[in-house]
């Protein structure tokens, strides 16, 4: 008889057995488990949206293997939080979480849940043409839908707010991640719904947690706010203080980066830079994120601002004068001194909470009736600390590139944090600019800082030396750095051929 048959009638004799062993006995008849297959694991080169909860709301989380995002329509279309590598990057209200207040349309209290979500610009209170704040306000509290319209390689969302009849606009934003790194991706529109012309800026708005790690009650003192300084800046001292002490040692200017840290002291600045960047870096933990839109020099920008940075905290407010011919200081219901609802003065003591608005501005842009504009920003998360020097397309920088020649060979060193997985590749050239060859470094990941410390055989015309970040596919993310040899190799003697 066939081995098979004989193992299938011992297993039926045996389950019979306790069929009637157990009719006997009067137990009831249970069903054995089916195997369980293994939980799937997402492949590497896939995203994935699904539905959940996040601290009380219902969420939609987007994420792939390097970064996981929170975006919570109900409330004004927000994006809640980002994680990355396990670091999350946004501030979240405690006192509101799981709730949802209906915009108060009557008293104007603004329930600051926080997260990141889109504003109008300019703000005040003259106008109609200026935004007199979040407080009631259909765009920053009300529902928005939220349609998937990818997954597998790439994943993006749409989030299509309803018509704010205070501005006369709508936001519809796009929020996009592929597979294979942890960039970011906006598309945020706004819509003309009113029947006349109307001109606006839009603004993201992202709230980043400045609490000292692992403990709420006090603030993180190695947290800063960055962006390059025009040089030829409409402000004084590259930078002006809108909100807050005029006077704010926070704020700074070195090698042509404005910096705000944070002390402590509240305030909002506004910078005129034109390189299209700002950074949020936490020295403490060693995680920066950089955001990323396209500045047009030729275009007008609210109030002549394109980054902004604000702090929670103590602060003394400035006279409302409309300097630079820009609006008043905003109202108090908009920037309750960090606590989020209704203005300072008619609030309870509640535990002082820490956070750091950054602040990017598209140009005001005049609208037609049905017509729209769409302002498109890039998040970079990625790892680098108080030594935060400059941003690339490919990274950032810390300890800038160096190149140390010696008998023993040229020595690269530096220190950077990477957007993109894959290898740094060194390219080489001589005097003339001409290539002279490229070795590959070392592999790199935007989970690890990255320290570079090798000596290589190059050839000996080599006078300069530039470091790209290459992914696997061959995709050339773009330099890290260049540098010149030091010292340089002696100059090509040049003969007289007698013509």
């Amino acid at each position: 008889m066939n081995l098979r048959i004989i193992r299938a009638a011992r297993y039926i004799s045996q389950i019979s057995l306790a069929v009637l062993c157990a009719l006997a006995l009067g137990r009831p008849l249970v069903a054995a488990p089916l195997p369980q297959k293994p939980a799937a694991r997402r492949p590497l080169g896939h995203c994935t949206v699904e539905p959940t909860t996040y601290d009380g709301w219902k969420a939609e989380e987007m994420s792939n293997r390097w970064v996981k995002l929170m975006i919570v329509p109900q409330l004004g279309g927000r994006l809640m939080q980002v994680t990355f590598n396990g670091h999350d990057y946004l501030f979240v209200n405690d006192e509101l979480k799981g709730q949802i207040n209906p915009p108060d349309t009557t008293h104007h209290r603004w329930f600051n849940y926080g997260g990141d979500k889109i504003w109008p610009m300019p703000e005040g209170s003259q106008d109609e043409q200026h935004w007199a704040g979040a407080g009631g306000a259909l765009l920053d509290e009300g529902p928005f839908s939220l349609r998937v319209f990818a997954r597998g390689s790439e994943c993006a969302v749409r989030l299509t707010g309803p018509d704010d009849p205070q501005i006369g606009q709508q936001y519809i934003r796009d929020i996009r991640i592929g597979s294979d790194s942890p960039v970011i991706s906006f598309h945020a529109v706004m819509k003309n719904v009113s029947a006349y012309p109307q001109t606006w800026s839009e603004q993201s708005v992202s709230q980043y947690n400045a609490a000292a790690p692992g403990d709420s009650s006090h603030f993180n003192p190695k947290f800063w706010g960055v962006t390059p300084t025009n040089s030829s800046s409409v402000f004084p001292n590259g930078y002006h203080v809108r909100n807050g002490d005029p006077d704010n040692p926070s704020y700074a200017v070195n090698d042509g980066l404005f910096k705000a840290q944070y002390t402590g002291n509240g305030g909002e600045v506004w910078v005129d830079s034109p390189a299209g960047w700002l950074a949020v870096v936490d020295g403490s933990t060693g995680y920066t994120m950089v955001e990323r839109r396209h500045y047009d020099p030729k275009a007008e920008y609210p109030g002549q601002a394109t980054m902004l940075f604000f702090t929670t905290g103590q602060r003394r407010r400035r006279p409302a004068t409309g300097e630079n011919g820009t609006a008043p200081a905003a109202p108090a219901n908009l920037r309750p001194g960090g606590f989020g609802q209704g203005s300072v003065a008619d609030q309870p003591a509640r535990p002082p909470i820490y956070y750091m608005e950054a602040e990017v501005n598209s140009p005001m842009v005049e609208l037609a009736p049905g017509e729209s504009y769409a302002m498109d920003t890039t998040w970079y998360p990625t790892r680098m600390g108080e030594d935060f020097k400059t941003a690339t397309y490919s990274g950032v920088v810390g300890a800038p590139l160096q190149a140390a020649a010696a008998p023993s060979g040229l020595t690269l060193s530096g220190n950077f944090g990477v957007y993109y997985a894959g290898s740094l590749v060194a390219r080489y050239y001589n005097r003339s600019g001409l290539a002279l060859g490229t070795a590959k470094l070392m592999d790199v990941t935007p989970f690890d800082p990255v320290s570079l410390q090798v000596t290589l055989q190059t050839p000996p015309e080599t006078f300069r030396v530039s470091v790209h970040l290459v992914e696997k596919s061959g995709l050339d993310r773009g330099p890290l750095g260049e540098a010149f040899v030091n010292p340089p190799p002696p100059a090509p003697i040049r003969r007289y051929n007698g013509n």
